[in-house]
């Protein structure tokens, strides 16, 4: 099958958290499985700062969007990895910025241009999609926009469109004046007019209302936001959509996280010999600055610093584990101010117990996944989440809140079966969380039951090539024959 897809970021290219992971690995999972998959995005600034071997694919194309005339040439790019090529939008009026997203006046019609341009590409090259697969709100019009104002090409009379939701907390909503700026005033009839009689339009619900199908990216995710808790206002609108709403977990892109053949570990390491785990965490506490110590668990955290982690229960949590258990912690994450405050005092009061790194690395993140002991994600929601899988590969036992994808794939340990792989807490509040790292540490001193635990999230199937037959079971059903 032909398949566009369409993201705001892709992986290493552009990623600021998940949806820059699956923008890479679903494309090459795909096209491992014989499709025919491009992948369109734009081309910010930190593309020109990469080591990447870009070409000119197009020459300069002028559209007409609402009042302004937006010129853009399009680049092509290899992703990492595959044959799967990347068409890069160059606009250096929208795209010049430090920042993958600004707060920029203009930020409607950034992402605007990414979809006119993606179905322009198509058209200078002749190529004809059975799926456009659009990404979060950036890419929500081009769904409306195949049915309405490239309806007219026969190129695109058998394409069906896919939304993806990875979080449905970012909307991308603007004024409703932002219809017309985008080039699509004389279509203002197919937006909701309800939102438009009260001044505001919305690309993630333009993108609902028109898609062929919406997947979002984990069972229970799908579940939760049809409810008013977790759908942030659009929950009405997708219970009305239930019939194309289809939850697939996300997988993980096991030639980057794959303890085994990790190019990021001083030592390497499978389910069947875990010598090497031990040593990245004599690597890791070493590069930390805090005691060996042995029999003493470290808890690893890389995360964004936000609210939706669930950060707030371990103000109280975090605190009376130290007073009532020997362990050591390791976080590395930015974000809010005050996440950021408490872990930095954190750190400074037990300087030989918590090491606190305030940005991100990536080498990093993969070292702490290796040489962690367990895994804290004790987030408030979780699309789907990917640390607690890589968690997984890696023999890092996570501690999780029954939500989302975390749901899915954590599975609470019981020692009367030996069956589970991680801790689960199922309500939201500090209780929860300090039973259920209570549980962790108490258990992390019987060594059999801590094999048993790591064993089982090892030998777990995370990978995409798992993940990819859903998809394309879903593209068949859509593409007319």
């Amino acid at each position: 099958m032909n398949v566009l897809f369409v993201s705001a970021e892709v992986a290493p290219f552009a990623k600021t958290g998940g949806l820059g992971d699956v923008g890479a690995a679903l494309p090459r999972a795909l096209r491992a499985a014989g499709h025919d998959v491009r992948i369109v995005l734009p081309c910010y600034r930190r593309i020109f700062e990469g080591n990447y071997r870009l070409k000119l694919l197009i020459p300069p194309i002028t559209l007409a969007i609402g009042q302004s005339r937006i010129s853009f040439e399009t680049l092509e790019v290899t992703l990492p990895d595959s044959d799967v090529p990347v068409y890069l939008i160059r606009c250096p009026r929208l795209y010049d910025r430090p920042n993958i997203y600004t707060g920029d006046a203009d930020e409607h019609l950034r992402f605007a241009l990414l979809n006119w341009a993606a179905l322009r590409i198509a058209q200078q090259l002749g190529f004809a999609p059975d799926i456009v697969h659009a990404n979060d709100w950036q890419t929500g019009l081009l769904p409306l926009m195949l049915k309405t104002v490239f309806a007219w090409d026969r190129l695109f009379e058998n394409t069906r469109s896919v939304l993806t939701i990875h979080n449905i907390g970012h909307q991308g909503t603007f004024a409703a004046s932002a219809i017309s700026e985008v080039g699509l005033g004389m279509t203002a009839a197919s937006f909701h007019q309800e939102h438009l009689a009260e001044g505001r339009m919305s690309f993630m619900l333009t993108g609902l209302l028109y898609a062929n199908a919406i997947t979002t990216v984990s069972p229970t995710y799908a579940r939760e936001i049809q409810t008013v808790e977790h759908g942030v206002g659009l929950d009405g609108f997708l219970r009305q959509r239930r019939d194309v709403l289809f939850g697939i977990l996300n997988g993980i892109d096991d030639a980057e996280w794959n303890p085994t053949k990790d190019r990021h570990l001083p030592a390497r390491y499978s389910a069947d010999d875990l010598t090497g785990k031990a040593a990245n965490k004599a690597a890791l506490l070493q590069q930390l600055r805090l005691p060996n110590r042995p029999g003493v668990p470290l808890i690893g955290m890389v995360t964004r610093l936000a609210w939706q982690k669930g950060l707030d229960l371990c103000f109280e949590a975090l605190p009376a584990l130290f007073r009532q258990r020997d362990v050591q912690l390791v976080v590395l994450g930015s974000g809010e101010a005050k996440y950021e405050a408490f872990f930095a005092e954190l750190a400074h009061r037990l300087p030989h117990r918590v090491a606190f790194i305030n940005r991100f690395s990536e080498p990093l993140a993969h070292l702490i996944e290796a040489g962690s002991d367990m895994f804290l994600m004790p987030s408030r929601y979780e699309p789907c989440g990917l640390n607690q899988m890589y968690s997984l590969a890696y023999g890092t036992p996570p501690i999780v809140h029954r939500t989302g994808g975390l749901a899915d794939t954590v599975r609470q340990w019981d020692p009367r079966s030996g069956e589970g792989n991680g801790f689960v807490f199922d309500h939201f509040d500090a209780v929860g969380l300090k039973w259920a790292l209570g549980a962790a540490v108490d258990t992390y001193r019987s060594s059999r039951a801590w094999s048993r635990i790591v064993q089982n999230g090892m030998r777990a199937e995370l990978g995409w090539s798992h993940r990819v037959r859903e998809y394309e079971d879903l593209y068949r059903a859509l593409a007319p024959s």
